[in-house]
């Protein structure tokens, strides 16, 4: 008895399965028979992370994250890059997983405070962005040489030097005025936020512990009191840069400093504001109410994207 009435029941489907079979197949040969099919556009992922350039210079692989705008996959045009920094002790993730850098940018293009922006965030270890003293490991010769015109070549950017900015926190910070005092041939603007800049007298009060294990490997390797002065240390030191670097250098770059009050590195960043104040060197300063933290850093980068965002128009 329960056999009959299950065939029967599957008797009485069975055309409705075929029916069903037809019209998908009708769709198939001929969209437009009982409607189109639904298209459903593949998802585009905009920020790309463990990227990874092969660095000659380095010899070996260089890590970075990258943010798409909105409407890179929907149009052709090219788009103005800010490359962006950690500090030590992160990497290339750190500004998407700690400062939300996405989330910050997609707010402000969507909202028209920032223009359409490409941000690249690369890893640069605890190198400083420098090359070091015993020009082993050199990060900056990377950086220039290799890392941005390999952007340039996988994304569609706008090239030239206008359309490039370069920010960063802490020794981050540090990083984006030295490479941008160095290269003002290639950056138009340099927003550093608690940038990890230091007086000749503050480098060389470092505790020995703390300088052999953070600062030795990169400026002079084990070394104490006024030894810590290297060649390299007064290359790469932006107060010393703000003070030597030819005025016509510095004046083809935008400045931006933004130090908290509570930070202790804001002693340093008053001096470079001094330097280049002392210079006549346009910039903009800005001491706001916080210490060397995420908070800090997640509520001064709107200001800060939106200074160098502001070179991007004409």
């Amino acid at each position: 008895m329960i056999f009959r009435r299950l065939l029967l029941c599957f008797l009485f489907t069975l055309p409705f399965i075929a029916s069903a079979q037809s019209r998908r197949r009708a769709q198939l040969t001929n969209p437009q028979a009982n409607g189109p099919v639904p298209v459903v556009p593949a998802p585009q992922t905009r920020l790309l992370e463990g990227m990874v350039l092969n660095s000659s210079i380095l010899n070996r692989g260089v890590k970075f994250s990258i943010y798409l705008p909105p409407d890179y996959y929907t149009s052709n045009r090219r788009y103005p890059v800010v490359y962006l920094l950690h500090g030590y002790g992160d990497d290339e993730t750190g500004w998407i997983q700690f400062g939300e850098a996405d989330r910050i940018v997609d707010a402000g293009i969507r909202s028209g405070e920032l223009p359409a922006m490409i941000i690249v965030m690369p890893d640069a270890g605890a190198t400083f962005y420098v090359n070091d003293y015993q020009n082993k490991v050199r990060y900056e010769d990377m950086f220039v040489q290799e890392f941005i015109p390999h952007i340039d070549s996988m994304f569609r950017t706008r090239t030239q030097r206008e359309f490039r900015a370069i920010s960063g926190l802490s020794m981050g910070g540090f990083g984006s005025l030295t490479l941008s005092m160095h290269h003002p041939e290639l950056f138009s603007a340099c927003a550093a936020m608690s940038a990890g800049i230091r007086t000749d007298e503050s480098f060389v009060a470092i505790p020995d512990e703390r300088y052999n294990t953070v600062f030795a490997p990169i400026f002079s390797g084990p070394a104490k009191g006024e030894d810590r002065l290297t060649v390299t240390w007064k290359r790469n030191s932006p107060i010393n840069l703000a003070k030597s670097a030819p005025e016509g250098d510095l004046t083809k770059v935008r400045w931006y400093i933004d130090c908290g009050d509570d930070d202790a590195l804001t002693v340093g960043n008053a001096m470079l504001h001094l330097a280049l104040l002392d210079r006549k060197i346009p910039h903009e300063y800005r001491v706001r109410d916080g210490a060397h933290t995420w908070s800090y850093w997640r509520s001064g980068l709107p200001d800060a994207l939106k200074f160098v965002g502001a070179g991007f128009h004409r």
